[in-house]
């Protein structure tokens, strides 16, 4: 505004300096001694031309600043009513959203008020028992004459049996007898009936969970379950090749998984009284299993399994020491459980001991499978760790004299690489290592072993000596082969010691770390029966019936 204010004086004295001018204009010509072409005249058109110029821009600037200043106070105002109207539209919100909240305040008050009053009214007797019991004082309550834990304990049955109502019933219609089973606590008959069923374990363990739920205490049902998985062993001292023991053990641990499925929906089951007689038959246990050599069970014990999985499943695993049951590890490395029962047992710390324990006894493979289910391949190799199964292997299957060697001792020493190279090729397609560790060499020796495998067999078959045809008048017979060797020089394959066969068509395949430590110990089990009779750790066991 200043600048303006003096531009503004500048231009009226414009006149006066003319006129000063004009003054001195006239001094010079009469001084002058030349005659000048230039007339006043001009020079006063000329100045009054440039004085109403610069008037004109003047005026137009003056009219946009006044333009610019109104525009300026315009959009102040409107700033200002948006800013009124925003904090308006806050305030709205802050008061809808407080009333919401007092709202939901009150709606949780009252659904509190409502479920205690229920759960108080559910401590009262029903009328049938009301009625049963009467004595002439009708509607007494349970209350006064139970004490509190008989309370609690009918009171969560009540629960579990009203939330399972619909499953009970799918569960009558597709399989009776077994809910029979479970409500009449019938341990014995329940084994019996699994062993009947053998062939419909797969859907019978989706069965049991729910079946279990109608027994009065299914914790308590499953520990009376387990009352011979060591007593047939006292009438059997060849316990590890009765096929009727080795059905009773998995049976029992299947009840305990299926129990476990039960618990992650109502864990109340396990109280204190049943976690004491677990501990007592797992104490009964622990002793027993120190007579297990770690080669001999081959990964694959039923006894070390079973105690495992009887301390996950009720849940005493801080009744012993850690150590002690990570040493327990490697004698189930082989079972597909062994990955959600390691989880579930708390000892995935000390998986990386474990897994050298396998590695310095050969089972290579054990520990590849490990290593993927507890994300420990960095630490461990899968491609060095099967290189090194597959050279001990073949290290340990090799004659000690290789040129004199028979022909039943080859047949035995191409076997056991025949089953350790399936092994190999199994492992790298379940846990897709073809890129690390490419299958065409193994697969290529895996033709070539097989190929003279078939080819002795036939040379065999053709060097047995052909009985003669009888004749038509049924009279005689060809002689009798005299070559057949004594009983007591019949070969047979011996068993591998420390590296042992691994039936390449079972799937090694260990669930994967997750986020959450509490996963089914049966999901990762299948009981499923192909061409011939297996339990659900893939293995081949004798068709013989329970005996119970």
């Amino acid at each position: 505004m200043e600048d303006t204010h003096c531009v503004a004086t500048l231009i009226e004295c414009t006149t006066s300096k003319i006129q000063q001018l004009q003054k001195a204009f006239a001094e010079l010509e009469s001084h002058r001694a030349i005659t000048l072409n230039l007339k006043w005249k001009e020079l006063e058109q000329h100045f009054h031309g440039l004085e109403k110029s610069l008037k004109r821009r003047f005026n137009e600037l003056e009219n946009q600043e006044k333009q610019f200043e109104n525009k300026t106070m315009q959009a102040r105002e409107i700033l200002e009513k948006r800013e009124a109207a925003v904090v308006a539209k806050e305030q709205a919100s802050l008061s809808r959203l407080q009333e919401k909240r007092d709202a939901a305040i009150s709606a949780i008050t009252n659904a509190l008020e409502k479920k205690k009053h229920k759960t108080i009214s559910s401590f009262e007797e029903p009328e049938p028992v009301t009625a049963f019991r009467s004595d002439g004082q009708g509607g007494e309550s349970i209350v006064e004459e139970k004490p509190p834990d008989t309370m609690a304990t009918e009171t969560n049955s009540a629960n579990m049996s009203m939330s399972s109502e619909n499953e009970h019933s799918e569960v009558e219609k597709s399989n009776p007898e077994l809910v029979k089973l479970c409500k009449e606590m019938d341990a014995e008959g329940l084994h019996k009936f699994i062993s009947d069923n053998r062939k419909n374990l797969a859907a019978m363990k989706e069965e049991i969970p729910l079946a279990l739920k109608a027994a009065a205490n299914p914790a308590l049902f499953v520990l009376a379950s387990l009352v011979d998985f060591y007593r047939l062993e006292v009438a059997n001292q060849d316990g590890k090749k009765d096929g009727n023991l080795l059905g009773v053990r998995r049976t029992c641990i299947m009840l305990m998984e299926c129990l476990s499925i039960l618990l992650e929906s109502f864990p109340e089951v396990i109280t204190e009284d049943v976690k004491k007689k677990a501990k007592a038959i797992a104490e009964e246990w622990k002793p027993k299993l120190d007579d297990i050599d770690l080669d001999a069970s081959n990964g694959n014990s039923l006894e070390a399994h079973a105690f495992l999985q009887l301390l996950a499943t009720f849940r005493i695993v801080s009744d012993f020491d850690l150590e002690e049951i990570s040493k327990l590890i490697p004698m189930v490395s082989r079972r597909r459980q062994t990955a959600d029962l390691c989880r579930s047992l708390g000892v995935s710390d000390k998986m990386p001991g474990v897994i050298e324990v396998l590695v310095n006894n050969g089972r290579q493979i054990d520990a590849v499978n490990l290593a993927f289910a507890f994300e420990l391949t960095e630490q461990f190799s899968p491609v060095l760790l099967l290189k090194s199964y597959l050279k001990e292997a073949r290290k340990a299957s090799s004659p000690v004299k290789p040129g004199n060697v028979s022909p039943t001792a080859q047949n035995e020493v191409n076997e056991r690489e025949l089953s350790s190279l399936k092994a190999v090729i199994k492992c790298i397609e379940d846990h897709k290592l073809e890129e690390q560790y490419p299958l065409d060499p193994l697969q290529k020796r895996v033709v070539q072993l097989e190929k003279a495998k078939a080819d002795k067999k036939r040379a065999t078959e053709a060097a047995k000596p052909q009985p003669k045809r009888p004749r038509a008048n049924g009279v005689g017979c060809g002689p009798r082969p005299t070559n057949i060797a004594p009983a007591d020089k019949v070969p047979y394959a011996r068993a591998t010691d420390r590296y042992p066969q691994y039936m390449y068509d079972r799937p090694y395949i260990y669930s994967g770390h997750s986020d959450s430590h509490g996963p089914s110990l049966l999901g990762s089990a299948t009981y499923g029966f192909g061409h011939g009779n297996y339990f659900g750790n893939g293995y081949q066991y004798q068709a013989v019936s329970y005996l119970h």
